[in-house]
């Protein structure tokens, strides 16, 4: 038996297997349980296809070497047999344990002063806009506008199942090369904004210690720098062996804005971890489409030709349809991409 006969079959087996555990009682009776092995079953349905679909090509090239009338379809299916079973595999290859998890999302203004501002807030429309595209709910977590109506950061949530696949690769700068509003005399200025993107995690994934915080409480203030609250419901909290710091002000309630802070101090230890455990990988592994350093140039939005260029995997997509929250053609293109990687990297 070939090695794709014997992963075919492997294969089909699963599907089987998953498909007889959704209608046991005992998982369909378990909320929890039962979510995972439908998210299971989701992630077999493509390859299961692949798979039924490379057994009647085997059954069609059979049929097609025996039946003289059929002969002139054998060149056409022995050129499609060595595509699919490179989709079947691609398709098989390992994803990341993270990718089915809601995600948390932080931009921030780079170079470029009030023109990243304003940036920073185009990339957090489009990002809102591709998350609804996807059926997925956008929850601002916090905010600290500028005064000429961009961000110099912002950092909202995205829920739903498989979040974290779709949003993935959108983590590092972001280019415009535009006029700015505030530019007389018509020049075209390069700015950036930059993205970070952290699978959001439950407590009891990441532990945090109490006596590893410092909590700082202090009024509200708004983009001038006035105090917007006659109360300290701003909370800071410090994380003691990182040194990271996360503040939030945006709620009334000290009780919330603390809430908030530990659920973005949790995906961002979460993500110090993961990245630590990248970085021990083998060069193959950290050389991967889409795990470089947040600092990297990931895409250029030129507004003069109209035109948005990943650099990553060299594609190309107009301006307004990114604009509109159409990343399908770069998220396609890197997920692809990186499967390959993956494969040929012995994922």
């Amino acid at each position: 038996m070939s090695q794709i006969e014997q992963l075919v079959e492997e294969l089909e087996r699963s599907y089987r297997e998953t498909q007889e555990r959704m209608s046991d009682p005992a998982v369909y009776n378990d909320q929890r349980h039962a979510a995972d092995v439908g998210r299971r079953l989701k992630q077999l349905e493509r390859p299961y296809e692949l798979a039924q679909e490379w057994r009647q090509l085997r059954a069609d090239l059979e049929a097609a070497h025996a039946d003289p009338d059929l002969r002139e379809l054998v060149p056409d299916i022995e050129a499609r047999l060595p595509e699919l079973e490179d989709e079947l595999q691609l398709e098989l290859v390992e994803t990341d344990p993270a990718d089915q998890k809601d995600v948390i999302v932080e931009i921030r203004q780079g170079v470029g002063g009030d023109e990243a501002a304003l940036w920073a807030g185009d990339v957090y429309r489009l990002l809102s806009k591709w998350a609804e595209r996807n059926g997925f709910k956008v929850e601002e977590l916090s905010a600290s506008p500028n005064e000429e109506g961009g961000f110099k950061e912002v950092v909202f949530g995205v829920k739903g199942t498989g979040a974290y696949a779709v949003f993935k690769w959108e983590g590092g700068t972001h280019r415009v090369q535009r006029v700015p509003v505030t530019e007389s005399q018509g020049r075209i200025h390069t700015s950036t904004a930059t993205v970070a993107v952290m699978p959001e995690v439950e407590e009891v994934e990441v532990e945090i210690d109490p006596n590893d915080l410092k909590i700082d409480v202090y009024r509200s203030t708004g983009p001038g720098g006035q105090s917007v609250n006659t109360t300290d419901s701003a909370v800071r909290i410090t994380h003691l062996p990182t040194g990271l710091v996360v503040s939030m002000q945006d709620e009334k309630s000290q009780i919330q804005n603390r809430a908030k802070a530990l659920r973005v101090l949790r995906a961002r230890l979460y993500e110090l971890g993961r990245a630590k455990q990248q970085a021990e990988l083998s060069a193959a592994r950290r050389a991967q489409v889409g795990t470089g350093e947040r600092a990297e140039k990931i895409r250029t939005y030129n507004y003069p030709e109209s035109r948005v260029t990943d650099h990553r995997v060299k594609v190309r997509a107009n301006l307004d349809r990114v604009l509109e929250g159409d990343l399908e053609d770069f998220r396609a293109a890197l997920d692809t991409e990186a499967r390959r990687r993956a494969l040929e990297n012995g994922a």
